[in-house]
């Protein structure tokens, strides 16, 4: 199954095997941009961004509406919901995430909106937890961090910055610029810098200068590494993803490769070994 969000103003669950349509989510009044399913409940509950400046829960199995959250003055371009929370068993996950009008006791929503803003929102009682300003334009990519930086949000603007921000104090704790257009896409790097012990400090961004920048959020230094797209055939970068291909030979008994993925705004999707 794969999910689509579209300037119809719908959300669309589709069975890319069958070749059909599975369920239409209608509820917004506006573009649908960013979308995002719950890493608890097995993915049960799905969230979107509209420019209705509003953002929605929904049951993914009944593509009913399960909440709205207002609050942004303007049109919300991304959504992320916190990663699955290790502490909890499977048993205990449920019955968590059975408290409440929607569920998800401890999951929080991130939102980044046209308002220049980035909010925070507690799925569970549905209540506004913080605001982060700082972005002098739209907010178009938000993402929370994961082990070591779980208490951080990342976050990419139109105002060419790359923005790490402490989800605890709601202070930003860095900027990273370099950028010269509009960063569309904010990813956590699963790379570790040689020489260097842990897990990883750097995270990417993708760029409307058709440009993929890598940083260390350790030093406030140009950035490690950049990747130049196609100058014709990209004339932009819109999204990124890291994901693992099988390898199609033995190497060492790793058994999978990481890989970027992006996409571009002149159509092509390219993949980085």
């Amino acid at each position: 199954v794969i999910c689509s969000s579209s300037l119809d103003k719908t959300i669309r669950l589709w069975d890319f095997k069958h070749n059909k349509q599975l369920q239409i989510f209608n509820g917004h009044t506006n573009w649908v941009c960013g979308i995002e399913f719950s890493s608890f409940n097995g993915g049960r509950y799905l969230c979107s961004g509209s420019f209705d400046n509003t953002i929605r829960l929904w049951d993914a199995e009944t593509a009913k509406s399960l909440h709205v959250f207002n609050g942004h003055e303007d049109g919300v371009w991304c959504v992320n919901i916190s990663p699955l929370q290790s502490n909890n068993n499977s048993d205990n996950n449920n019955k968590m995430n059975n408290i409440g009008v929607i569920g998800g006791n401890g999951y929080t929503i991130c939102s980044g909106s046209r308002d220049n803003t980035i909010r925070i929102w507690d799925v569970e009682t549905t209540k506004q937890l913080n605001i982060f300003k700082g972005h002098d334009d739209c907010v178009g990519s938000v993402k929370y961090g994961s082990n070591e930086l779980l208490n951080t949000i990342l976050s990419g603007s139109w105002d060419k910055s790359v923005r790490l921000w402490d989800i605890r104090s709601g202070e930003q704790i860095q900027a990273f610029n370099g950028h010269t257009d509009y960063v569309s896409a904010v990813e956590y790097s699963p790379f570790v810098i040689k020489n260097i012990d842990g897990n990883s400090s750097v995270i990417c961004s993708g760029s409307f200068d058709n440009t993929i920048c890598f940083w260390d959020i350790r030093s406030n230094k140009n950035e490690l590494y950049m990747i130049e797209g196609d100058e014709e055939g990209d004339y932009g970068i819109l999204c990124l993803k890291f994901m693992e291909l099988k390898k199609k030979g033995n190497t060492k008994n790793v058994k999978c490769d990481l890989n970027l993925c992006y996409g571009s705004n002149r159509g092509p999707i390219r993949i980085w070994g």
